[in-house]
């Protein structure tokens, strides 16, 4: 397909625009603060929407609505899940994790957090948490490539190889100039507008289809289980879709955003516009996938490409019902939640290379413009490795992407969890929280026991992992006294 000048147009002016906050963003960048964590500088408004655009990919835009256009709501319980996992790591993890850091050492990255939090001298907490965030999060960033390609090859008929540089380079470009400053400010605009396009549309396919009554009819013409909840679920099915939530507790590129905050007092307003943000956003999603159906079926002549590829269910209703030039903007939006996913996950890699392994084990004494320009070259290294895995979109390594989540949530959320509430935990629980996690996902995966989501059992084995192994040994005078010294700055501040 050809592109059309408006649509094309308006790619270029949006990816032009999240270059000139790079520019901008490098101004304020002096040190490895600034450059990993922004130099702990984030308002609530911007903490709150770069962390639910850094969380949210392309998925929401292409999976969940093309899953609900195929199944119906019954696909929506992942959502719910997700909802719940949010709210409560916003609770729970958000505050404190941000006051911890700051009293370990003034901590950077997970990995540097786990290693101060727990005294951990031998360098072993650091180097499996840092090797986790590089397999995992190399993956995820190929992943994000290719679908940065797939939406520049089915928009502008790009072959897949110009397709896959042209979605890679603004991102990369960014992040590499700007550092966590530039991606959280691109991932606020980003965020804007996603919430923009997903509220728009379904009201847009809503008037298009006839209004509330005469979508649902023909919603319900089209298969009456549409609207059943529970159609082909089972409880497991249901328990594993909702587990998703619990992934949020062990991510880094949200978790960074915590990190980054300019007080606790910020978190509390933050939670409050992430989750109005990230319920509009699923609700949207749901509503482009499920309004979807109605127009589709009254509509059968332009129905094809959906019909082949029910993940173009979003970019399809775009292009047929809205001015070229808003389409354009509309379409951005998937653009801009693959960039604000891949640019997070890169600098998250970035920081692991710098601070955990180049800084911590080969030049501790590093001057902070040198760390900077490490951290840029580090961002260049990961996009092209993750480049050169992208090169073939059916690389078998890319279906790691379905259990990097887990991989996280089991591996790291519990340590998380339990290390920001638990002033016995001890790093020997630390460790073997991360390794039981990591281990329980792969072999569950491996084994698919039960049809259950691989996090749920990793979740629960890690997490009594942690309390059995710590209640052996004891956390150290300093420990504890770090720990209620960031809990009463917690409550004090909150």
């Amino acid at each position: 397909m050809s592109a059309s000048n408006p649509t094309l147009i308006t790619f270029v002016i949006y990816i032009a625009a999240m270059v000139l906050i790079g520019f901008m963003a490098y101004r304020s960048t002096n040190n490895l603060s600034d450059y990993i964590l922004g130099g702990r500088s984030l308002g609530s408004v911007v903490t709150a929407l770069s962390a639910g655009a850094s969380d949210m990919s392309g998925w929401l835009l292409m999976g969940l609505p093309g899953a609900i256009y195929m199944s119906g709501l019954s696909e929506s319980w992942i959502a719910i899940g997700l909802i719940v996992g949010a709210y409560l790591n916003w609770l729970f993890v958000a505050g404190r994790l941000r006051v911890q850091t700051e009293h370990n050492g003034d901590a950077l990255t997970l990995p540097d957090y786990f290693s101060s939090r727990f005294e951990d001298k031998s360098g072993l907490l650091r180097i499996i948490s840092a090797v986790v965030i590089l397999v995992f999060f190399t993956i995820y960033c190929a992943s994000g490539i290719v679908a940065g390609a797939r939406l520049f090859e089915s928009t502008f008929g790009m072959s897949y190889e110009t397709a896959l540089w042209a979605g890679a380079a603004a991102t990369i470009a960014y992040t590499f100039v700007g550092g966590f400053l530039a991606v959280s400010w691109t991932d606020t605009v980003q965020a804007t507008l996603m919430i923009f396009a997903l509220i728009l549309t379904p009201i847009i396919v809503l008037l298009a289809t006839g209004g509330v009554d005469t979508t649902f009819l023909a919603i319900e013409a089209q298969d009456p289980s549409n609207f059943d909840m529970l159609k082909g679920t089972t409880f497991i099915g249901i328990i594993s879709l909702m587990g998703w939530g619990l992934g949020y507790f062990g991510q880094p590129h949200i978790l960074a955003r915590f990190m980054a905050a300019d007080s606790v007092k910020s978190i509390a307003n933050a939670r409050r516009i992430s989750m109005t943000w990230m319920i509009l956003c699923l609700g949207g999603t749901v509503a482009v996938g499920f309004f979807g159906i109605a127009y589709f079926s009254a509509h059968p002549e332009v129905a094809g490409p959906v019909t082949e590829n029910h993940e173009r269910v979003f970019i399809e209703l775009a292009k047929i019902l809205f001015n070229p030039w808003i389409a354009g903007v509309l379409l951005s939006a998937i653009l801009a939640a693959v960039m604000s996913t891949l640019s997070c996950q890169l600098l998250v890699c970035s920081s692991a290379l710098t601070e955990d392994f180049y800084k911590a084990f080969l030049r501790k004494s590093a001057s902070q413009v040198e760390l900077v320009w490490v951290g840029r070259a580090m961002v260049l290294l990961v996009a092209l490795v993750a480049i050169a895995l992208a090169a073939n979109p059916e690389n078998r390594v890319l279906g790691l992407v379905s259990y990097a989540w887990a991989g996280f949530g089991a591996a790291f959320g519990p340590v998380v969890l339990i290390s920001v509430i638990w002033k016995k935990m001890t790093r020997d629980g630390a460790l073997a929280g991360i390794l039981v996690g990591a281990i329980t996902v792969i072999v569950w995966k491996h084994f698919e026991v039960l049809g259950l989501y691989e996090i749920i059992p990793g979740f629960i084995f890690a997490s009594l992992a942690i309390y059995l192994v710590s209640l052996m040994g004891q956390p150290s005078t300093g420990m504890v006294q770090r720990f209620e010294a960031a809990e009463k700055d917690f409550h004090l501040n909150k």
